[in-house]
């Protein structure tokens, strides 16, 4: 599957921050794509096409390997702001994101094999490792198994229950668990023997993400790779920009609003003043890095945010609000999407004894 054969000029090898103009002129194509993708997806939509041509993909792929490489600062604003627009094409883009992260991280023989064309936009990709952070751990045995006989290739046995777009990315990136206790990624065609993507999920919102689970029986994948590191990091620096964008399209509904009732400005301003905060914080993080613990914390803050936020969009838009389609509805169903996507369990309590009016955990 091919999007793009060229990229525009989004960013400059190594930019660290971005360009507002380039940045404004990219949102406003997705946002007049932005319907149809909550629908069908961008693969479908032509988002994907949008985000490949303007030269947004490469900024996320080394400059050794066809990309532009821009900085972590960079892209964080490139999602926040694409979530602001379409949060649909910014969930895509964040694990398209994730799965050329891994990508990166591997021998240098798969690195220039693969990224070059996912810096071009060709042969999409997606990312499936929930089982290795969040999703099914209480089971007590590994949803993804590897194993393999001498040696022989790696064989993947088991289930990635939350893939998004899996129907729409010629490969998908994952982990598995091997009998030794070993965590290693692999690269794995859609189309390879035994792999099984069932029908995407109809879900509270993003429906549009096109997010499904894929069952492997006995599949051989394409490239194994090695982490550097030791686990997969959840809750990351990415998730809490998404949730920085969302905050800020619902604050842009109250404004709109508080054009005919003076007493919402303060309200507008207020959370306004809350997630500027957030945005610097997280552009200090993304600059200087962070503990594990403050990124935790981070990311619970900007749960709790999107979410409050997108209420007071409804409550501000009064009954037109609460009529499916209505921009401040489809916000709050998005908004509840944070508190189960990719979030750690430090981040889940700190959530729940929040809204169980506890205190911090």
């Amino acid at each position: 599957m091919t999007f793009s054969l060229h990229n525009g000029d989004m960013f400059k090898p190594g930019f660290q921050k971005h360009d507002p103009v380039a940045v404004t002129a990219l949102c406003d194509e997705l946002t007049a794509l932005a319907t149809q993708t909550a629908e069908v997806g961008p693969w479908r939509s032509g988002a994907f096409t949008t985000l490949a041509r303007s030269g947004a993909l490469a900024g996320f792929i080394p400059a050794d390997c066809g990309g532009t490489e821009a900085g972590e600062p960079a892209l964080l604003t490139l999602l926040t702001a694409i979530a602001t627009r379409c949060l649909t094409t910014a969930l895509v883009l964040s694990q398209w994101a994730s799965g050329c992260r891994i990508i990166a991280g591997g021998e240098q023989s798969i690195r220039r094999r693969r990224l070059p064309a996912l810096a071009r936009g060709e042969m999409p990709t997606t990312v499936g490792i929930s089982q290795l952070s969040t999703s099914r751990r209480h089971l007590g045995s590994p949803a993804l198994v590897a194993a393999r006989s001498s040696n022989g290739p790696w064989r993947l046995t088991g289930l990635c229950p939350w893939v998004t777009g899996a129907d729409s990315s010629d490969t998908l990136v994952t982990g598995a668990m091997t009998e030794t206790g070993e965590q290693l990624f692999f690269v794995v065609s859609t189309a390879a023997a035994g792999l099984d993507i069932a029908p995407p999920l109809h879900l509270l919102a993003l429906s549009g993400s096109r997010t499904s689970s894929v069952a492997f029986r006995d599949v051989e994948p394409a490239d194994v790779i090695v982490p550097a590191e030791a686990g997969v990091r959840t809750g990351g620096l990415a998730t809490t920009a998404l949730a920085v964008g969302a905050t800020r399209a619902s604050i842009a509904i109250i404004d709109d609003e508080a054009h005919a009732r003076s007493a919402l400005h303060p309200v507008a301003a207020g959370l306004r003043a809350e997630v500027d905060e957030l945005a610097q914080r997280l552009d200090t993080a993304a600059e200087h890095g962070i503990e594990p613990a403050e990124r935790d914390q981070l990311r619970a803050h900007a749960n709790g945010l999107v979410v409050r936020a997108a209420q007071a969009a409804l409550t501000a838009s009064k009954g037109a609000g609460f009529v499916a389609g209505h921009p401040a509805e489809r916000l709050v169903r998005e908004s509840l999407f944070f508190m189960v996507w990719s979030c750690p369990q430090s981040v889940s309590t700190a959530v729940m004894c929040e809204l169980a009016g506890l205190g911090s955990p």
